[in-house]
């Protein structure tokens, strides 16, 4: 490693001295659809560090953005890191209670807001005891500073000097089992994740465009549109906006992305609507990837079908950064994880940390050089997750003769039906074979007897009818077994879900 280890001298600086400056680094497919080339990033970076330390930031001081994916995104994200700041992307569809509380417990000291979510942001703000300036990309209203005055005639700053180990950024989890926790990760973390997953998996190179709809705030689309691509100087198109599935295929159409990355609801929605346009799009991908929850089966080989090439489907988290077991290009089994990405290895323990036999559910653990440093402010939740080299991921899986890995569900989400383990996913994939069938859930439920047994919220296709019943049970029986079935079938109109795609089941399990 160099003595300056920071990370935005491999991402950002390092394309200067390669002649990358005229390069594009990033497209808005959306709004005013503006272009940063390699070179504009680095100066406007350098030109936000110098305007943070003007402003009296120093060292390890939180930025916290709630930024959309626009242009402004990368320059944040890694100006605060050249001033030796922390840069803290925080989801950009919360609500204003779960910013209020994640403000409080980061003590932020800059806000950075696009304009379009100041609206939702402003009651979050009102009484915060340790914001010293909020600027808003955009129109600035009364008691903000406009971005563009705050970066005004800024003098562009040095890189600062960081260790490796030195802290980076947080990323705030996704909160998929209840309050969001700060993941504290370091400068090495960005660069091991373009190491393997994003060089050995996705074989990323410099005449790539990607395109996530996974959005930059959370871990998985940090890597997907900004780590991976800048580890070659690759482009990126961002969407700044709600991804739907029309709008989505028609950014295909237009930028021609070489790679595609999204989530299991997408990709089901992807492949309703261009079922129901007939025929194959036109496209230039070559590759896509998934993650969020697990991809089920009849999804993957449905858009292979369509699209041609393949879904790398695999399982990361915040904890680590990004995927680290997958499947992998010219090697995919639809219904599974994969296997350890090259530079991790995992393992599947029982309740009392044993490894488990083939073909036995175990815990899932993993390590590898991308974990993160631990929570901010959960000593004991760090202390149960990071044992040692080791990360506990809460994930439930199987690994077959062949050394895949097949999830099964979350700890907290396995249930035992007759004295025998059920995964919600399985009974999910079952039930998404139906042709009738969007999207599914499943949850433990209580019967009158007092027994647990599952319990699925299933959502319709358009323009489909809900099959009976009985119809689905049965269909669920012939392919999984007569004690999975779900023994009630609720149709809803959508499933709570977090910005990762990751199902909400705590609210179901409330609902059930």
């Amino acid at each position: 490693m160099p003595d300056n280890a920071n990370a935005a001298l491999y991402f950002v600086d390092r394309h200067i001295a390669e002649g990358r400056a005229d390069k594009v680094a990033f497209r808005e497919a959306d709004g005013a659809r503006r272009s940063l080339t390699y070179g504009r990033l680095a100066d406007e970076a350098a030109r936000f560090a110098g305007a943070l330390y003007a402003h009296g930031v120093r060292r390890e001081e939180r930025i916290a953005m709630i930024v959309r994916d626009q242009i402004e995104f990368p320059v944040i994200f890694w100006g605060a890191m050249k001033a030796g700041a922390i840069p803290v992307p925080l989801n950009t569809l919360l609500a204003a209670p779960v910013y209020d509380a994640i403000l409080s417990d980061s003590r932020a000291t800059i806000l950075v807001v696009s304009q379009q979510l100041w609206e939702t942001v402003k009651p979050a703000v009102q009484d915060n005891r340790h914001l010293r300036a909020i600027l808003v990309i955009g129109e600035a209203p009364e008691g903000t500073e406009s971005y563009t005055a705050f970066t005004a005639g800024a003098q562009p700053m040095e890189t600062v000097d960081a260790h490796e180990d030195e802290l980076a950024f947080w990323l705030y989890s996704s909160g998929s089992t209840g309050t969001p926790k700060g993941v504290r990760h370091v400068h090495s973390s960005l660069k091991a994740t373009a190491d393997t997953f994003g060089a050995q998996v996705l074989d990323i190179r410099e005449d790539d465009t990607v395109f996530s709809v996974a959005k930059m705030f959370f871990a998985y689309g940090l890597g997907n549109a900004m780590s991976f691509p800048m580890s070659v100087g690759a482009t990126t198109v961002l969407l700044g906006g709600r991804p739907t599935p029309g709008g989505v295929l028609e950014i295909m159409a237009e930028e021609k992305p070489t790679i595609f990355c999204g989530v299991p609801t997408l990709f089901a929605a992807l492949v309703a609507e261009q079922e129901s346009r007939g025929g194959a799009p036109d496209h230039m991908v070559r590759l896509c990837t998934s993650a969020g929850e697990a991809l089920p089966r009849e999804i993957g080989e449905r858009w292979e079908t369509l699209w041609g090439c393949g879904i790398v489907d695999g399982v990361g988290s915040t904890e680590m950064l990004h995927i680290f077991l997958s499947n992998a290009p010219g090697d995919i089994v639809y219904g599974t994880s994969g296997k350890p990405v090259p530079g991790y290895e995992v393992r599947l323990v029982d309740e009392h940390d044993e490894d488990v036999a083939e073909g036995d559910v175990g815990e899932l653990l993993v390590r590898g050089p991308s974990s993160a440093e631990g929570y901010w402010n959960r000593r004991h939740k760090s202390q149960s997750t990071f044992e040692g080299h080791w990360t506990r991921t809460g994930d439930k899986y199987e690994r077959d003769a062949a050394g895949r890995y097949v999830y099964c569900g979350r700890t907290d989400d396995m249930f035992k039906v007759s004295g025998i383990w059920v995964s919600p996913f399985e009974v999910e994939q079952a039930l998404i074979e139906h042709p009738a069938v969007l999207e599914a859930a499943v949850v433990a439920r209580t019967d009158d007897d007092n027994l647990i047994k599952p319990a699925a919220f299933i959502v319709i296709k358009d323009g489909a009818d809900a099959p009976e019943e009985q119809v689905l049970k049965d269909f669920v029986k012939d392919r999984i077994g007569m004690w999975k079935y779900p023994r009630w079938i609720s149709v809803v109109g959508d499933l709570p879900k977090t910005a990762t795609g990751k199902i909400q089941r705590f609210r179901l399990r409330e609902i059930a």
